[in-house]
């Protein structure tokens, strides 16, 4: 069979544009051996066997298969960084936004989240509650702009109202869902990111370090590298509106 006669098989039988047919030709249009034609064109010989019982399912699972798969793992499944040293140089650079559910709160300034990439997370895939699965497997996330009372640690008593922050920190995050915003690896490994939440009763986006300051549980962080992505204005206002 000719290549023009396989064209109008094509045309005839498969019913699609002339483009498309011309994409679908390796797939569907019969092949024969010269060494063994047959005189009936209906006729499987050899090759077209080959070829039917082959190659085409394997070039159809390189040309399906192969990206169905990926757009799967990209969509569906997500890659996850257990931790933060998993997070790779460009995320900061592209300030990509990665979503998780933060799993403790250990400062009033900074948390812990459980990286859930893709979909399915609460009832196809569960975020682990039990400490031990939970080791080597949060990311902690210092939340950019804001400077917060700190608690005892090397001796030094907590600074004041850092029980009041860190309360009020913990009832905004802890157990929730939020996004952030990748900026940058501070000196103590943490991830600094402007996080994201959204609460009833309307869900609307809200900015963790906005509402810290506009609750007065925060002040703006001025130190040498400080990070607002692009928020400054937004961040000045509600601090100004709590004093």
């Amino acid at each position: 069979m000719s290549k023009s006669h396989n064209t109008i098989y094509l045309q005839q039988h498969v019913q699609t544009p002339t483009y498309l047919s011309s994409l679908l030709y390796p797939f569907l249009s019969k092949v024969h051996c010269d060494k063994k034609r047959t005189s009936n064109d209906d006729d499987l010989d050899w090759a077209d066997s080959l070829v039917q019982s082959i190659w085409r399912p394997v070039m159809l699972g390189l040309c399906v298969g192969a990206p169905t798969a990926y757009i799967i793992y990209r969509f569906v499944v997500g890659k996850r960084f257990p931790t933060a040293g998993h997070i790779p140089p460009e995320a900061f650079s592209k300030r990509t936004v990665i979503r998780g559910k933060v799993t403790s709160v250990g400062d009033s300034d900074n948390f812990r989240i459980y990286h859930t990439p893709g979909l399915g997370w609460g009832w196809l895939r569960n975020v682990p509650t039990i400490r031990k699965e939970l080791k080597d497997q949060t990311i902690p996330i210092r939340i950019a702009g804001v400077d917060a009372p700190e608690g005892a640690h090397f001796g030094m008593p907590s600074q004041p109202y850092y029980a009041e922050s860190k309360a009020h920190l913990t009832s905004m995050v802890l157990g929730r869902y939020v996004k952030v915003e990748l900026l940058s690896r501070d000196q103590y490994s943490r991830i600094v990111g402007m996080a994201y939440i959204r609460r009833p009763p309307f869900y609307r986006k809200k900015n963790v370090s906005e509402e810290m300051l506009k609750y007065g549980c925060a002040s703006i962080y001025v130190a040498k590298g400080a990070q607002y992505a692009g928020q400054l204005k937004r961040l000045e206002k509600a601090e100004s509106r709590a004093k």
